[in-house]
């Protein structure tokens, strides 16, 4: 499990890596909470993510909230297995994100 945060020019990113659950959720929040306080557009990269789990979805909705609550953008590109994980616990799309091929 790898949750990292990197600031760039214009905007954020927050790479997750491999089995995301709930021992990664404290660093999870906090990656997306600075990213959010930035001000920029946060990218989230799940491309390299092979589980998830209901606690990580759960982050990830309450950002995507906070995201349309704020007028900020979440942009996200995703790995099969998260994808899957997603619409098998009923998360079709997160509010205020959207997800790039």
């Amino acid at each position: 499990m790898s949750v990292s945060r990197e600031p760039c020019e214009g905007y954020s990113i927050v790479r997750l890596e491999g089995e995301l659950n709930v021992t990664s959720a404290v660093d999870l929040k906090n990656a997306l909470l600075e990213g959010l306080a930035a001000g920029k557009e946060l990218h989230l990269d799940l491309e390299r993510v092979t589980e998830i789990d209901i606690t990580v979805m759960q982050l990830l909705w309450a950002a995507g909230c906070e995201a349309e609550r704020t007028g900020a953008t979440i942009v996200g590109r995703v790995s099969e297995a998260a994808a899957a994980a997603a619409r098998e616990a009923g998360f079709e799309r997160f509010p205020g994100t959207a997800v790039q091929d």
